[in-house]
């Protein structure tokens, strides 16, 4: 534990039951807010309404049963984290931290994973909940997952975020999201809901109040990051910065659909691989008589970079580029952009897309 010179303050505040867009308008808010000082270093609890979630760089369609979602009103979230498709309703809590990332002198995206998910843990074995941190980025019971994170820089910045399965229906992650059998058969699971454990099946009626779990993971974050959190209120600047950012972007449906996957044709080469940190796929499509120039690429998965939007420059940069020089653009793009990587790293993208790019003569002959 951090002695007492070094302990961090930090506001801690409860935003209630919201909807799933609200409450990622209100994580971008928190960002914001923090970015220009009108809030300190937070703590933030939060509770869902039902709906599906999905992270900043998946293809909408690969990961929600869209229609049974809409046929059954349950909310389609697009996140502003990484990561992979997840269910929230009423049953579960989620945690966040933004802070400067000073506060806590790690400086890899992979040692403020460990760091906070290690307090986290150690918060909930204050409940009587056998938790323990589990790389990349989940937080398990008995080898299932009780809590799953992710979070990233943004400059100065790190926002993290976590949740915890209280009571739950494992089988709704089964019925609103399309779960990759690659994932299951990696851990010889017949189905989603023997991945995942709730605080309820671990210790039965004995299952606290939310006051009286917020304060255990305060306690864990209090004695594991050093730092000093204290009770206080939302200021009404974060929600109305909030309620802009969703009715401008986070709250409406071009922001959640905006990647789907293209329409295939002559000119798309595809490929994707699933690696211990996460999933990567690249679409790629092409232009020019010999089809050898890069139109547009397309990068989506359950992974987690920081920067997100490293991605977005990256698909930018290699637009025009020559076939032939896509691995060599791509090895440049990242010795000059700084960026943070969960268990991957610029290789990785690297030979995603030269596996879609190899493809090309495979389409050429099937056409």
């Amino acid at each position: 534990m951090a002695n007492e010179a070094s302990v961090k303050p930090f506001r801690v505040i409860e935003t209630g039951l919201r909807g799933g867009r609200a409450n990622i308008a209100f994580d971008q808010a928190l960002i914001d807010a923090r970015r220009e000082g009108a809030i300190p270093d937070t703590v933030r609890f939060l509770r869902f309404r039902p709906c599906a979630l999905i992270g900043i760089h998946q293809i909408l369609s690969h990961e929600v049963k869209v229609d049974y979602c809409r046929s059954h009103g349950i909310e389609i979230v697009r996140r502003i984290t990484g990561g992979g498709g997840l269910y929230f309703d009423e049953g579960q809590i989620g945690w966040e931290l933004v802070f400067d990332r000073t506060a806590l002198g790690v400086t890899e995206l992979a040692d403020v994973t460990r760091r906070i998910c290690e307090a986290a843990a150690l918060g909930l074995n204050k409940l009587g909940v056998p938790a323990r941190y589990r790389p990349r980025n989940d937080i398990e019971v008995e080898g299932r997952k009780i809590s799953g994170t992710g979070g990233f820089f943004d400059g100065n910045l790190i926002f993290y975020q976590g949740t915890l399965l209280i009571d739950f229906d494992p089988a709704k992650i089964v019925a609103c999201l399309k779960v990759p059998a690659e994932k299951l058969a990696k851990r010889d699971l017949d189905s989603a809901a023997q991945r995942v454990i709730t605080m309820r099946e671990v210790l039965g009626d004995k299952v606290p109040d939310l006051r009286t779990i917020y304060d255990a993971l305060l306690a864990g974050f209090a004695e594991g990051l050093g730092i000093a959190p204290r009770w206080d209120e939302i200021t009404p600047y974060e929600e109305g910065l909030a309620d802009r950012i969703f009715r401008e972007e986070i709250g409406t449906d071009d922001y959640v659909e905006m990647l789907d996957a293209p329409e295939p044709d002559d000119t798309l080469v595809t490929a994707s691989f699933t690696g211990r940190g996460g999933t990567v796929r690249a679409d790629i499509r092409l232009e020019g008589p010999d089809r050898n120039l890069v139109r547009e690429a397309l990068i989506t998965g359950d992974f987690f970079v920081t920067p997100p939007r490293m991605i977005f420059d990256l698909e930018a940069a290699l637009r025009g580029i020559d076939v032939a020089d896509v691995g060599k653009a791509v090895e440049s793009f990242f010795a000059r952009t700084p960026a943070g990587f969960l268990s991957l790293g610029p290789g990785d993208f690297r030979q995603v897309i030269e596996m879609a790019l190899s493809r090309r003569g495979v389409q050429a002959l099937a056409g």
